[in-house]
């Protein structure tokens, strides 16, 4: 299997290293100079190319787009149009419509299109997964995300659409749906148009809430999922990738239970490796991914109702 990236900076490096690791890289496509300078240091032996159009012609079996986000939506619908498997970081493009349109491309000419929604293929996440769908905490009352740090300010997306992707393709995956109803409050303190602080409340079917707290301008790094059921609580602290099991409830007599805490999940795995060998398994198996166009747009739609807020 061949694959190609599209993009080496800050992330795409990542890519590169770990196809290259997988024994599948084979071409990069970078415009920066000096980055391409790296790469050929780096990997000897690497076809680089300056631009993402000269991948058209070769003979490869996949790319994985790394580049900036507002280039996603063109880049990803031509190498669908040319017949190619697709993996876009996040997020998957800046519009609703455009997601849509990439969703309908890949359909329409039988081709995986997978979006690096990174926390999906998190082992922790999926032990939450099923636990919730086995009944593990019974009803669902609310969810709580916090992805917040001192961070990479951006010129074009806000702090939700760079940190917060993850973030809410998580919690529309746990729950199995797109919220109802949104409401978010954001600051712009660094730039006059881009929110560097933003918080976001979602209602769900069954009155499910969930809560997301964004930013790039704080403080400490703090990564943590919390969920509220009947039967207990689940507290994912994602730093040290450790699922804590609190069996504590109050329950309809308003009768408080503790009957204390015990780690459930704890694991070390790479989730981008993983990511990046279901993008493989995929492209060989011609199976949908776990995040495919439609889980794709389904974030990108709801990340567009909050900026319209």
């Amino acid at each position: 299997m061949k694959i190609a990236v599209i993009g080496a900076g800050n992330w795409g490096k990542n890519l590169v290293k770990n196809f290259n690791d997988m024994g599948v890289l084979d071409c990069v496509a970078e415009t920066d100079a000096p980055l391409r300078d790296g790469l050929i240091k780096d990997y000897p032996s690497l076809k680089v190319l300056n631009h993402y159009e000269q991948l058209l012609g070769e003979n490869i079996d996949g790319v994985a787009i790394a580049s900036p986000a507002p280039t996603h939506f063109e880049i990803a619908k031509r190498f669908l149009e040319a017949g190619k498997d697709v993996f876009v970081e996040k997020p998957m493009t800046l519009s609703s419509k455009d997601a849509s349109q990439l969703h309908s491309i890949a359909l329409e000419n039988n081709r995986i299109l997978m979006v690096g929604h990174l926390l999906l293929y998190q082992p922790a996440i999926q032990f939450i997964k099923k636990f919730i769908d086995e009944g593990g905490l019974g009803k669902l009352y609310h969810l709580h995300q916090e992805r917040k740090k001192l961070g990479r300010a951006r010129y074009v997306e806000n702090v939700t659409w760079s940190l917060g992707v993850h973030d809410i393709a998580v919690l529309v995956y746990l729950v199995g749906e797109q919220p109802l109803h949104i409401f978010a409050s954001g600051h712009c303190g660094l730039q006059e148009t881009i929110e560097d602080d933003v918080y976001v409340h979602m209602q769900f079917l069954d009155g499910i809430k969930a809560h997301l707290h964004n930013s790039w301008l704080w403080p400490e790094n703090r990564r943590k999922l919390t969920i509220v059921g009947e039967k207990g609580m689940l507290e994912f602290d994602e730093a040290n990738s450790r699922v804590w099991l609190h069996r504590k409830s109050i329950d309809q007599d308003l009768n408080t239970h503790d009957n204390g805490s015990e780690i459930v999940f704890e694991g070390a795995a790479q989730p981008l490796r993983l990511e990046l060998q279901h993008f493989l398994d995929c492209i060989k198996n011609r199976q949908q991914p776990i995040s495919n166009g439609q889980n794709g747009l389904d974030v990108v739609a709801t990340l567009e109702r909050i900026m319209m807020i």
